[in-house]
């Protein structure tokens, strides 16, 4: 099923809360790639469809620092955007200033609280109230591999660490850039996420979640740091400050062998008419398997003085089944809402689908640290800086874990 397709599926759904208004919405966001605009282009044919005019204010940049950079001066200056993408404990700073608008008619009114998982709704909700609309949960610790450089390695997709060097070296070898990645903090901190992962879900918890000391500062630390000290050797020179859907491409075109990037990649490669299992392979991070990292985009309702109605629309839009089918299958993610089938999802969707179902029922789901999920942003924004700063050679390993627990503690 191809995009116009599943935009005119969506367009045929009725998505009303009441008589449709002749409103606007002003929505910010930086959904700015080609796949993520493909996607967003799904909510956007809706809503016209209603009646109900988009006003668009992307922000670039993957990670969503700049857009909330760019709110704090619009809502500084008085001047809120209606609805805002945006992520985990932003959501929760956001809430805390009482700025949000209420979104309790619509969800009691849908059901929203018996389809969407508690781990979104502890950020959808803020004193028991809806204040956000999930549009999806991404996964964070996956990595996508050309079939090609694959294959020529002579290799099976790699389940373990030890095996997933092995393939990077094979690359390295056939000559061509084994990991493709830019230079940003967010994309740092991904891969450090899925390193850190991989070591244990214990440790993974004790540390980016609960921020034991003893676990940011201690020698499975050091080990960690090691590890993204070894993945660093595989990047090209020109890494820094590539934005990711670039180093998407460079495994989309042959220039390198994989990526280590959460789901909304995925989104590129179908825009690239790639195919999974023919095209590229898609799997957990080694040492991963049946644990998952997530962050969810949200759409938060500022409080403003018009536009209500056109917002509550929105938010019955973002929830509606067939939207939340439409538009991940597009973007790369799964729905926020568990009760949407799979049946339009391609084998790495339903790879997705199926992972977190396992992960939350078996108490191995965890927010993603470096998007949001789990620490508050201060705290992000300081592992941040000593992850990067270590990628980027100015620590070395023991240093770094070191200075996690200093950044940290400062931070909170």
């Amino acid at each position: 099923m191809n995009i116009r397709q599943l935009m005119a599926g969506v367009a045929l759904a009725a998505f009303t809360v009441g008589p449709a208004q002749a409103e606007d919405v002003e929505v910010l966001h930086w959904w700015t790639s080609g796949g993520e605009a493909a996607a967003l282009n799904v909510l956007k044919e809706d809503l016209q469809g209603q009646g109900i005019g988009w006003v668009d204010m992307p922000v670039a940049g993957g990670g969503g620092e700049a857009a909330m950079t760019t709110l704090r001066a619009r809502v500084t200056a008085g001047d809120a955007p209606t609805a805002v993408q945006m992520l985990g404990f932003d959501i929760k700073d956001w809430a805390a200033e009482g700025v949000l608008g209420n979104l309790d008619d619509v969800a009691a009114k849908e059901g929203w609280d018996g389809v969407v998982p508690a781990a979104l709704q502890f950020f959808s909700k803020h004193d028991g109230h809806w204040i956000a609309a999930p549009v999806n949960v991404h996964s964070t610790n996956w990595v996508w591999i050309s079939k090609s450089a694959l294959d020529a390695t002579g290799m099976d997709a790699p389940t373990t660490w030890d095996e997933l060097i092995a393939v990077l070296d094979a690359m390295k070898a056939n000559g061509i850039t084994p990991l493709a990645h830019g230079g940003q903090a967010w994309q740092d901190a991904t891969i450090f996420d899925a390193v850190v992962l991989s070591l244990g879900d214990d440790f993974y918890k004790a540390s980016m979640i609960d921020l034991d000391p003893d676990a940011l500062g201690g020698e499975k630390m050091v080990e960690a740091f090691d590890r993204m000290a070894k993945l660093r050797s595989y990047v090209d020179d020109n890494f820094s400050g590539r934005d990711w859907n670039l180093a998407s491409a460079m495994v989309i075109n042959g220039e390198a062998g994989m990526q280590m990037m959460g789901d909304w990649a995925k989104g590129e490669f179908l825009r690239a008419d790639k195919v999974p299992g023919e095209d590229f392979v898609c799997i957990r991070f080694p040492g991963t398997q049946g644990a998952v990292t997530f962050n969810s985009d949200q759409f938060v309702m500022f409080d403003v003085a018009e536009g209500g109605d056109a917002q509550k629309a929105m938010a019955a839009a973002v929830m509606n089944p067939t939207f939340q089918s439409a538009f991940n299958v597009v973007k790369g993610s799964v729905p926020a809402r568990t009760d949407v089938p799979n049946s339009d999802f391609d084998a790495c969707g339903k790879k997705g689908m199926a992972d977190l179902a396992d992960a939350g029922s078996n108490g191995r789901l965890f927010g993603s640290m470096a998007h949001g999920h789990s620490v508050p942003a201060s705290v992000k924004n300081a592992i941040y800086d000593v992850v990067t700063a270590h990628f980027n050679g100015e620590y070395d390993s023991a240093a770094a874990a070191e200075e996690l627990v200093n950044a940290v503690e400062a931070a909170q």
